[in-house]
């Protein structure tokens, strides 16, 4: 399809019915203009692709024979893609309705808007973080440290913003963004040396230095399941959360900026390893976060 409105964008890795969930709520609630949808399927065992191919054959399936990652398969989509929008969309997603027009309404009444997001919904409805300040190494040293109860410096207090205001933010997360064709002509796709995280955070900064603009847009609603390709492989997601944070402090603030930071995550993995081990064997969450950061230790000279 040549020149359509919108290009969705969706990268998945075992989450089958949450995924036939995802592109059900699609259809039900379609924008106004003409959409693609591409589903790029990282190596599923779990009969995903199969399922997309039966169930929405008017989606374009694009299956990998092993899992590329997130940033790698997103770019696969995009550069096939022909919308003026792109909505790269977690398959752990449910769109509500009006949401896609909402944002397609917006981006196109905001002509310096690079990218959008909506607000982000638990399953319960409930309301979940959707937008985060632009990672320093101060705010993520405040962060790890747990500082943000006495002070937030590294997160937004959503639930005090007005839900009926659309505010200019930092970072979009990355289960909900829609992005102008032409704002990623100026700054670039996502970048693949990030295997998954921060891929989003990279992306945002970039926009930021070029003068776009990010939006979060309240009125456009999706529900957000989260976690559920990740949780598969819990530890390894971990140690590739701050490899890709490593990797974004490297190349933004360069060696001494990486370096300061593996310093900080060096600390806090050694103030949290104590408790979990005091606690012994079993399954409480400091137990289980206790060996993470036992990990991450391990990891962190090779990173």
């Amino acid at each position: 399809m040549d020149n359509v409105d919108l290009s969705i964008i969706i990268v998945n890795w075992n989450t089958r019915e949450l995924l036939a969930q995802c592109l059900a709520s699609i259809y039900a609630h379609p924008p106004d203009g003409t959409f693609e949808i591409f589903v790029v399927d990282n190596a599923s065992s779990d009969g995903s692709a199969q399922m997309v191919r039966e169930r929405f054959p008017s989606v374009r399936s694009i299956p990998n024979e092993e899992n590329v990652g997130f940033a790698r398969a997103n770019n696969q989509a995009i550069r096939i893609s022909s919308g003026r929008y792109v909505l790269l969309l977690n398959p752990d997603s449910k769109i509500l309705p009006d949401a896609l027009q909402t944002l397609i309404e917006f981006i196109e009444e905001h002509p310096r808007a690079g990218a959008v997001g909506p607000m982000v919904l638990n399953p319960d409805l409930t309301l979940q973080s959707s937008c985060d300040p632009m990672p320093t190494l101060g705010r993520e040293f405040w962060r790890l440290m747990h500082l943000d109860r006495l002070l937030a410096l590294s997160v937004y207090h959503e639930e005090l913003w007005d839900p009926t205001l659309p505010r200019t933010v930092d970072v979009i997360q990355g289960n909900c963004m829609l992005i102008r064709q032409e704002a990623l002509l100026d700054v670039g796709l996502l970048d693949e040396t990030h295997f998954m995280f921060t891929e989003e955070v990279d992306l945002c900064y970039r926009l930021l230095q070029k003068n776009w603009q990010i939006y979060w847009v309240p009125q456009a609603q999706i529900i957000h399941y989260g976690g559920q390709s990740t949780r598969q492989a819990a530890q390894e997601m971990f140690i590739e959360l701050y490899r890709s944070k490593i990797l974004f402090f490297r190349k933004t603030r360069g060696f001494l900026g990486s370096s300061v930071y593996k310093l900080i995550l060096l600390i806090a993995a050694l103030t949290r390893i104590p408790s979990g081990v005091l606690r012994g064997q079993g399954a409480h969450p400091s137990t289980q976060r206790s060996r993470l950061y036992l990990s991450l230790l391990r990891a962190l000279p090779y990173m």
